[in-house]
C-alpha cells in the first residue's frame, strides 16, 4: 500500500469551487422562504444544483490532483452517481430550512443532514477508483464523518442563524472549509492499493485537463445562476455625512399612483393592491418586494416593468429600488448620494438614493 500526494494547484482550485459553490446556493436562498410555493421549489432546487454540484465539483477536482506512483482514473457511472448524492443530500437540507419552520432543531438537523452527506459523497466517489483499490482505517472514518458532522452544522448555523449579507458570506466561508476539510481529513485515513494484474490504458483525457475543464463548469453553473438575479449589493451607497437630515413636511403637487393596482402573491393566489398604500419596491431577481406598511409582499412584476407600469406616480431612485414619493417622511444628503426614509412603514424604511437619481428625487420632494 502507498500513500497519496497531492497537486497544490488543483488543491487551490478544488477550494476555489467549494468558495464559489457556497455563495452562489446561499445568496439564490436569500428571501426564498418568503416566496410562494412553487417559487420557492425553483430557488430551492436551483441551490441544491449549484451548493451540491460544488460540494461534488470540490471533490473530483481534489481527486484528480491526487499523486499515486502509478496509473489510476476514475468510473464515469460511479463518479456520477456521487454528483447526485451530494445535490441530493443537499436539497433535502434545503427543503428543511425553507419548507419547515426555522428553529434550532431544523438549523442543526440541516446542518446534520449535509454532514452525513459529504463523506458519504466522497467514499462513493472513492469506490469508482481504476486500476487500485483505497483502504481506510477504522480511525480514518469516523473523524472523518464526526468533523463533516460539525464543521456542516457550523457552516449552516452562520448561515441561517440570521439572513443577512454578513451570514451569507461567513456561511460561503464555513461550508467552503467544511468541504474542504473533510475531504483531506478523509484522505488522510486512506492508503492506496495498486491492482497487479492489470494491463488497461489510461483515459483519454489527462486528470489535469478533467480537472481544468470540471472547475471551468462549476463556476459558468454559478455565474449561470447568479445573473438569474440574485440582489447582494449594499442598499446603503455611501457613508452619512454630516449633513442633517431634512424632514419633508411641506411638499408641491407631486404626482398621485393613481389607479394602479399592484399584485401580489400569497399561498398561490394573486391579489391586488392599491397603489397609493405602497411606500417601495424593492427588485429580489426577476421580481420586487412591495414595503406596505408592516408587512412586506412578494410582486411579480420585475422592477423594470414595475417602473414603466406605474409611472408617473412612482419615481426610480435606485437600481433596486422604486418609491411613492407622497409617502416619503425624511431626505438625508449623503454626498453625492441621499436616503428616502419611511417612517409609516414597519420596520422603519430607507431607501438608498444613487447619484444618478438625485437630482429628480429632490425636485420631486421640493428640496
Amino acid at each position: 500500500m502507498v500513500d497519496a500526494g497531492h497537486d497544490y494547484r488543483l488543491v487551490l482550485a478544488s477550494l476555489a469551487v467549494a468558495m464559489m459553490a457556497g455563495f452562489t446556493g446561499l445568496s439564490l436562498t436569500r428571501g426564498a422562504s418568503k416566496l410562494p410555493a412553487g417559487r420557492r421549489k425553483v430557488v430551492v432546487s436551483m441551490s441544491a444544483a449549484a451548493l451540491g454540484g460544488g460540494i461534488w465539483s470540490m471533490h473530483f477536482v481534489a481527486m484528480l490532483g491526487l499523486q499515486l506512483p502509478f496509473l489510476f482514473y476514475y468510473d464515469a457511472l460511479i463518479t456520477l452517481i456521487s454528483a447526485l448524492v451530494a445535490i441530493l443530500i443537499t436539497g433535502i437540507a434545503l427543503l428543511l430550512l425553507h419548507f419547515v419552520p426555522r428553529s434550532k432543531a431544523s438549523i442543526t438537523g440541516a446542518g446534520v443532514i449535509i454532514g452525513i452527506g459529504i463523506p458519504v459523497m466522497h467514499y462513493i466517489g472513492m469506490s469508482g477508483m481504476e486500476l487500485c483499490r483505497p483502504v481506510y482505517t477504522p480511525a480514518g472514518l469516523v473523524l472523518a464523518f464526526a468533523a463533516s458532522i460539525l464543521l456542516s452544522m457550523a457552516a449552516v448555523w452562520l448561515a441561517y442563524g440570521e439572513r443577512g449579507r454578513r451570514n451569507i458570506l461567513l456561511g460561503t466561508a464555513g461550508f467552503g472549509l467544511a468541504v474542504f476539510s473533510v475531504h483531506f481529513l478523509a484522505m488522510a485515513g486512506t492508503s492506496f492499493l495498486p491492482l497487479r494484474d492489470v494491463t488497461a490504458a489510461g483515459p483519454a483525457m489527462g486528470n489535469e485537463s478533467l480537472a481544468l475543464l470540471v472547475t471551468l463548469s462549476a463556476f459558468l453553473i454559478s455565474a449561470a445562476f447568479l445573473l438569474t438575479g440574485v440582489t447582494f449589493a449594499p442598499e446603503k451607497a455611501a457613508e452619512p455625512s454630516p449633513v442633517p437630515t431634512v424632514e419633508v413636511s411641506s411638499r408641491p403637487a407631486l404626482p398621485l399612483p393613481g389607479d394602479a393596482r399592484i399584485p401580489y402573491e400569497r399561498e398561490n393566489r394573486i391579489f391586488f393592491l392599491d397603489g397609493a398604500q405602497v411606500a417601495a419596491l424593492r427588485a429580489e431577481g426577476h421580481y420586487t418586494i412591495l414595503h406596505h406598511r408592516s408587512e412586506k409582499l412578494f410582486c411579480p412584476w420585475s422592477i423594470s416593468d414595475a417602473e414603466k407600469r406605474l409611472a408617473p406616480g412612482f419615481l426610480r431612485v435606485h437600481r433596486s429600488y422604486l418609491i411613492n414619493p407622497r409617502l416619503v417622511t425624511g431626505f438625508e444628503r449623503l454626498k453625492d448620494t441621499g436616503l428616502c426614509f419611511f417612517d409609516g412603514v414597519e420596520p422603519p424604511l430607507r431607501v438608498p438614493v444613487s447619484r444618478s437619481h438625485l437630482k429628480a428625487v429632490r425636485e420631486a420632494l421640493g428640496l
